[in-house]
């Protein structure tokens, strides 16, 4: 069943990239990239590997997190739902059929989408810089929010209260359990990682807004729907939310900040000698 998810999956985010591909990027931006692609994966190798190890990281954390998090014992869980009470049960109050398919929809495949598109956009640029911005944003919220996992034992609305709060994307498309088991914890909701990922995305998105002023707008909306899905759907609360979009904003100034001030590639370039300077010794 998971290698069908997942094979759905690949297939629906592919044909989105494409067709955003075409309709964002242009013509010109990739011939360019045909010819400076060498170049351009050269710069942001450093922060891609430094990403994938995060990733790697993350992937083994997060199987012995909850028991950390509970060896600290700081549960927020009560603490929100008393700030933000019945929030989700009437935000879900307003749920149709047409309505739980597009959040869903956007929970999952739009996800993913924001997430591997821009990677895509940013690469056929000549400038590197907003994509190492983008990966370094990347690498900072998972660090972080993995370190906020640990701290920080809070359950989802539909876990609390499951007589008043439907899991609605799992009782709609149960088959995606098995994608959202292998990287969800029900106690690690605080903050919604979607949220920050998505508005991370769409934060760096305005910034590029003079490059890509069509996908400023879609990645504004589309960033809006993951954060409202996450709710709606009963797996986040409203504070997780706006944990998120916090995180987003963090992550994005110091990736601004580290890839202006400091370059993994530049500091290589100047330890590492070239192949001239070798065979001119």
């Amino acid at each position: 069943m998971l290698g069908r998810v997942l094979v759905q999956l690949a297939v629906v985010v592919t044909l989105m990239v494409l067709l955003s591909t075409a309709v964002f990027v242009g013509r010109y931006r990739l011939r360019e990239t045909r010819v400076e692609w060498r170049d351009r994966i050269r710069a942001a190798a450093p922060i891609t590997v430094v990403l994938a190890i995060v990733l790697l990281f993350n992937s083994v954390a997060r199987q012995v997190v909850p028991d950390l998090s509970w060896m600290i014992d700081w549960n927020l869980t009560w603490a929100i739902y008393d700030i933000e009470g019945q929030f989700i049960v009437w935000l879900q109050s307003y749920s149709t059929p047409a309505v739980t398919a597009y959040f869903s929809f956007s929970y999952i495949y739009s996800y993913v989408f924001l997430l591997v598109f821009p990677v895509v956009a940013y690469f056929a640029l000549s400038n590197t810089r907003p994509l190492r911005e983008l990966l370094t944003a990347y690498t900072l919220n998972y660090t972080l929010g993995l370190a906020l996992y640990v701290f920080v034992i809070a359950y989802g609305p539909r876990n609390i209260m499951p007589e008043l709060v439907q899991a609605l994307l799992y009782d709609t498309y149960p088959e995606y359990q098995h994608l959202t088991r292998q990287v969800n914890r029900n106690t690690n909701v605080f903050p919604s990682l979607h949220t920050s990922l998505a508005a991370t995305v769409s934060f760096l998105a305005y910034r590029t807004r003079e490059i890509y002023p069509k996908w400023n707008l879609v990645a504004a909306a589309l960033g809006v729907s993951v954060a409202i899905s996450t709710m709606y759907l009963g797996i986040h609360w409203a504070i997780d939310v706006v944990a998120g979009i916090v995180l987003a904003y963090i992550s994005v100034e110091l990736a601004h900040l580290l890839v202006g001030r400091w370059s993994l590639s530049t500091w290589i370039d100047g330890r590492v000698p070239s192949l001239e300077t070798i065979r001119n010794r």
